[in-house]
């Protein structure tokens, strides 16, 4: 527990620029602990917002409130939230470009033959991290979030992003992308795709139906 709660603190204080978008990798110096460089891996440069990390980034806060109940926890979640569901870039169907900046790549840039993917798998995580959310909050800010959860697993639910039936491998999701400047996993398939589309699915049902979103495990 305490290990956690250093992490999601540690991540707080150095991940995040000041509109709440996150740093997709810190380089921490061994010794001292000091944030000594803030880059990217899997997103489009060092300061652009890769959308499936604001994903993550949306998702876990939300679970360290609900583990810990610590109020800035929560307050990270919605500012998050805040910074993904209002941002300009975000197509109207809520499924995200793979990078939130995808649009300052310069056009030469070979790396990247295709910048206007959409990726999937940031979708449904946001979709189950603003169920649960919306569980935390209250008033017209917790509608806002089940709503926008509810307009995303809609629009998986259909074309283009639902496969049809028999195709696509065995996955449910097509379209997602895992690292676009590594060339590597574009607009494929993924197995968390299907995993966060299906948690958000249960959730949502669950909530339909009156039931716990998330059920306490026996110990």
């Amino acid at each position: 527990y305490d290990i956690a709660v250093a992490h999601a603190e540690t991540t707080l204080k150095n991940h995040f620029r000041k509109d709440y978008s996150s740093y997709h990798v810190i380089d921490y110096d061994k010794k001292t602990g000091k944030a000594i460089g803030k880059k990217t891996h899997q997103g489009a440069f060092d300061e652009s917002a890769w959308s499936r990390g604001q994903g993550w980034a949306l998702y876990g806060y939300t679970m360290m409130y609900r583990e810990t109940k610590k109020k800035e926890f929560l307050k990270q979640a919605q500012q998050i939230a805040k910074y993904i569901l209002s941002n300009p870039n975000m197509p109207a169907d809520l499924v995200p470009y793979w990078d939130f900046d995808k649009d300052k790549i310069a056009q030469s840039d070979k790396m990247y033959p295709n910048k206007d993917l959409r990726d999937v798998s940031a979708a449904a995580l946001y979709a189950s991290a603003l169920l649960e959310l919306s569980q935390y909050t209250k008033g017209s800010e917790a509608v806002n979030y089940f709503n926008k959860a509810e307009i995303i697993l809609k629009n998986l639910s259909k074309a283009p992003y639902l496969a049809p039936y028999g195709q696509n491998g065995g996955y449910i999701l097509q379209h997602s992308v895992g690292a676009l400047p590594l060339n590597s996993e574009i607009d494929v398939p993924l197995t968390y795709a299907d995993y966060y589309y299906v948690e958000a699915l249960v959730r949502y049902q669950r909530l339909l139906s009156g039931e716990p979103m998330i059920k306490e495990i026996a110990k």
